[in-house]
């Protein structure tokens, strides 16, 4: 069924507004999965905080134009799924890769990230990207380090003295 002009309007204007607050976005090819497999795929990015839409590749390019996913333009071609990451630079691009393992009918083609786009080959690379909870534990624990390490440096002076005056009676006590 064709959509009318409004419709697609609508879809336009959806996916833009979804594209200019996206992290990061991964597009894929999901010629063959079955509805199933596709139902699926939207439960998953749901919980995972991913924006996944099915769109006219001509639709899809003119919604992600004038965004720093434009350089997905060229990419579109086939039927093609769009992921955005809303929450994790990452998390698009962990649901493609994890849901590809399983199905091999999704093909990753290209993602971009911070305007650049990156080929599907390097998707593990997007995917491995922490996310903001582990990114602030990793920064916490750095910048705690050095703090703890002069702590336990200070405590090593009178640990010291305390080990050499023990050290010295338990001589005497021997004598």
């Amino acid at each position: 069924m064709a959509l009318t002009r409004a419709e697609k309007e609508a879809v336009v204007a959806e996916v833009a507004e979804v594209a200019s607050d996206a992290l990061s976005a991964v597009a894929s090819e999901y010629r063959g999965l079955t509805v199933d497999q596709m139902t699926s795929l939207r439960q998953k990015a749901r919980e995972q905080g991913v924006y996944v839409r099915v769109v006219k590749n001509t639709l899809a390019r003119i919604a992600v134009g004038g965004t720093e996913f434009e350089c997905l333009q060229d990419s579109l071609k086939g039927p093609m799924l769009l992921a955005f990451s809303k929450e994790s630079p990452g998390s698009a691009a962990r649901l493609v890769r994890d849901f590809a393992k399983e199905n091999e009918n999704l093909k990753p083609v290209m993602a971009a990230i911070g305007g650049k786009s990156v080929d599907a080959s390097q998707l593990d690379t997007i995917a491995n990207l922490p996310t903001r909870d582990e990114a602030l534990s990793i920064l916490m624990a750095t910048m705690k380090a050095p703090i703890g390490k002069l702590a336990s440096t200070l405590n090593e002076v009178p640990g010291k003295l305390v080990r050499t005056v023990e050290a010295v009676r338990l001589q005497k006590d021997a004598a």
